[in-house]
């Protein structure tokens, strides 16, 4: 399967090795500002049709991407949300809207080296808040999709990588169905190729470590 590809970001179901509680467990004891907030992804609708052209692992899927700040007496989630833009959540609230949905939240943290670029990171995600979503996940610096917003959060230490997306189902070896549709609703083409991150190329980052899953 092709790596680090198109971009994304959403909720839904799991098709998560973790499944029922297993593994890791991480409380809100264990956070600390700058952990990544992973969402499970599902299989079908828009979550299914990213997770087919970006999925990294059998065993674990993704969809969307936020991080942890915390401040004295909160804990939030700084993220690009398909229905609210780039917003700054609190993390019990956003816990139940992914919940709600069936989605598991899985706690990614930078490996020791890169501790150091978390505040500048903070400082750049604090400036892009109250930007639109980027519903057609082409690069744009006026509009933000889920990764990359993460992508350029942590852009001045160059924690993440872009890389070309690509929007072919690996089952069929043609671009996806689903993309030539939500493309040409918008009149576009699809943009095969272009610059893109996604949350499972970001979970693969040999940067981070897996803590575990989140339950609150």
């Amino acid at each position: 399967m092709k790596t680090l590809l198109a971009t994304f970001c959403l909720s839904l179901t799991l098709t998560l090795s973790f499944g029922q509680k297993s593994g890791t467990e991480v409380t809100l004891r264990d956070i600390q500002s700058g952990d990544l907030i992973f969402v499970g992804a599902q299989q079908q609708d828009l979550s299914g049709a990213i997770n087919r052209v970006t999925q990294t692992s059998q065993s674990v899927s993704f969809d969307h991407i936020g991080m942890i700040e915390m401040t004295k007496d909160s804990v939030f989630v700084l993220h690009a949300s398909s229905t609210k833009g780039s917003v700054r959540q609190e993390i019990h609230q956003f816990y139940e809207e992914q919940q709600n949905g069936g989605n598991a939240l899985v706690l990614y943290r930078l490996k020791d080296p890169f501790i150091s670029s978390i505040p500048a990171a903070l400082k750049s995600a604090g400036a892009m808040l109250g930007k639109p979503y980027n519903r057609s996940y082409i690069l744009n610096d006026s509009c933000y999709y889920c990764s990359d917003f993460i992508y350029r959060a942590f852009e001045k230490n160059q924690i993440f990588s872009l890389a070309p997306m690509t929007f072919i189902n690996p089952e069929t070896g043609k671009t996806d169905d689903f993309w030539k549709a939500f493309y040409k609703k918008q009149n576009l083409e699809v943009p095969e190729g272009k610059p893109g991150c996604n949350p499972n190329g970001m979970a693969a980052s040999e940067k981070l470590n897996r803590l575990g899953r989140l339950y609150l």
